[in-house]
């Protein structure tokens, strides 16, 4: 989940200047926090126990990965488009960037695990550092480590692929943008309608919603709007007319889930989470574009701001809360009993989170940049463009 961040070409009708550099987009970063919050509701009502209304609109919550990875491909590709980074400096910042935090919280998880009694076995947590664990069709590497941690396996694949894809000739005009983000939503309803070729429902689920090679169509859809905004695109839409979107769809996986399983590949479990992406990416840009004109969106306030900040460790710790409540508590029985052990764990979770964010993520990415390679000379062979 990277910073919004852009060094340059800001337009003078833009934010305020002395907005940091990692909020020179403050609505993306207000909005990394609904998709965080979006996707802990999700692991509540699944894991502590469902709240009426709230749990039916977050039951596929798990959405709010997708917008992640949507966002990754946006904001990397508004941040680097015209730089000449060289890959190595780039891969370390995103090193930097994701991996002290992904070190802590497993620590975390796997002293979680203990204190309940629960294995952890030692590839598991190795497959978590390397992120490795989102390639095998593997429960144990899932679960094992941070079970919140597959995705950042996904996102270090591409980060992988980052400056190859900047690279393509295609993303060069305004045509062959919006072609690469047709065939980008194309391929996403493709990897759906594997669902169906798919019998064993594990390996479904993992295929679908795990293995980075299918998410991959998500984090491109992103590059390619990120590079259409930074050249001067308009979305066809305002952020609140994305926002209703947004919410429009997730609300009509409500009766979607009351007339299909989610055992069935056409069930919105798997369709919440791959064809929400051309909505996310039109969110993205719709909200970018506001804050580059200078327009309020109610999206990037000094709250949403800090809370955006905090999102990233707020994915990786909130299910360790929850889980460490579950384990020693057991669920709770009734509704005033469910919604004490939500506002619970979205106290906890957050303050830890917050700690984190200033205690470890942040400091130690600064320390860690400082550290490793920077841009020098002129441009070589295998700089990100």
């Amino acid at each position: 989940m990277p910073r919004t961040t852009r060094p340059a070409r800001l337009p003078a009708h833009g934010p305020a200047p002395g907005l940091p550099g990692r909020d020179r987009l403050p609505s993306l970063t207000g909005l990394r926090f609904w998709a965080a919050l979006v996707v802990v509701l999700y692991h509540l009502s699944r894991q502590a126990g469902a709240i009426p209304w709230i749990s039916d609109a977050t039951w596929y919550g798990r959405s709010g990965v997708t917008f992640f990875f949507v966002l990754s491909g946006f904001v990397l590709a508004w941040t680097y488009d015209g730089q000449r980074v060289p890959a190595k400096v780039f891969l370390w910042r995103r090193f930097a960037r994701i991996w002290p935090l992904l070190a802590v919280t497993t620590a975390l998880s796997v002293a979680a695990y203990a204190a309940l009694g629960t294995r952890v076995s030692p590839r598991s947590v190795a497959a978590t550092l390397l992120l490795a664990n989102a390639w095998l069709p593997d429960p144990d590497l899932l679960r094992g480590g941070n079970p919140a941690a597959w995705s950042l396996s996904d996102e270090a694949w591409f980060y992988l692929l980052f400056p190859l894809l900047l690279a393509l000739p295609w993303l060069r005009s305004a045509r062959g943008r919006a072609g690469v983000a047709v065939a980008a939503c194309a391929a996403v309803l493709a990897v759906w309608l594997c669902g169906a070729v798919i019998a064993d429902p594990v390996v479904r689920s993992w295929a679908l919603g795990y293995f980075p090679v299918t998410r991959t169509p998500q984090f491109l859809l992103g590059v390619a709007a990120g590079l259409a905004v930074a050249r001067g695109r308009r979305p066809p839409v305002r952020p609140s007319a994305a926002v209703a979107l947004v919410v429009a769809w997730h609300l009509v996986l409500i009766p979607w889930s009351q007339a299909v399983p989610d055992a069935l590949w056409y069930s919105p479990y798997q369709a919440s989470q791959l064809l929400s992406a051309p909505l996310f990416a039109l969110l993205v840009a719709a909200a970018a574009r506001a804050d580059l004109e200078g327009r309020r969106t109610g999206l990037g306030g000094r709250w949403a701001i800090r809370l955006g900040h905090w999102s990233f460790a707020w994915y990786l710790v909130h299910e360790i809360v929850i889980r460490l409540w579950i384990g020693a508590y057991g669920r709770p029985v009734g509704l005033a009993a469910t919604a004490g052990v939500w506002l619970l764990v979205l106290a906890v979770s957050l303050a830890v989170s917050a700690a984190a964010y200033h205690w470890v993520e942040h400091p130690l990415e600064r320390r860690l940049r400082g550290a490793g390679p920077r841009p020098t000379g002129p441009r070589t062979r295998g700089s990100v463009p």
